[in-house]
């Protein structure tokens, strides 16, 4: 059987235009006037899974789609680091941040290491949405995404701060349990083959 899942990620929040770790923060009203904007965009799923983050339910409620249907994974656990931006990290813990960003296996945070994130995605993929026939949507958060890319393309955990998540696109994987092909986000209201 194959699956077909298309993940998209959040509209835009305070916390992404400041360049801050995830403190459930809503969208913000640009980011919510896009999201309406796309909404009827999408093609009919069989199954909707949405992260617990207030982003991706509200991305998801203003898309149309139905957000109580599946728990979907969410985002990647940051600790202590919860709340704040890149740059007070930087300024405060230079050497750990470096560390989290360079080795997987590493949660100088005290939260959820990028490897742990990876294989919590890599579980939900092949447990839940490989067992979905035809085509579901995720609203999910950025590093979900990037994870389920990692896994589909078979490449190393290194590469996760590779892969650049734009809010409001949508990535599609499409496969079934162990083998999964990836097509590269486009912004949601764009055309695109089916």
């Amino acid at each position: 059987m194959t699956s077909r899942v298309m993940l998209i990620s959040p509209a835009i929040s305070a916390a992404l235009r400041e360049a801050r770790f995830d403190d459930d923060c809503p969208l913000d009203a640009s980011g919510l006037r896009l999201a309406r904007a796309a909404a009827g965009t999408l093609p009919p799923v069989s199954a909707v899974w949405v992260s617990p983050t207030a982003r991706c339910r509200e991305t998801a409620q203003a898309l149309g789609l139905d957000a109580g249907s599946l728990d979907g994974p969410g985002g990647l656990d940051a600790g202590r680091w919860r709340g704040a931006t890149l740059t007070e990290v930087t300024e405060r813990e230079p050497e750990a941040l470096a560390q989290w960003l360079t080795d997987p296996r590493s949660a100088p945070h005290g939260g959820e290491s990028v490897h742990a994130l990876c294989e919590r995605v890599f579980r939900w993929l092949d447990d839940s949405v490989a067992r979905v026939a035809g085509r579901s949507v995720a609203v999910v958060e950025p590093e979900v995404v990037r994870a389920a890319t990692v896994r589909a393309l078979g490449a190393p955990e290194s590469a996760f701060w590779r892969i650049d998540v734009p809010p409001l696109t949508a990535t599609e994987l499409s496969g079934r349990a162990g083998r999964w092909n990836v097509r590269v986000g486009w912004p949601l209201g764009a055309p695109h083959a089916e």
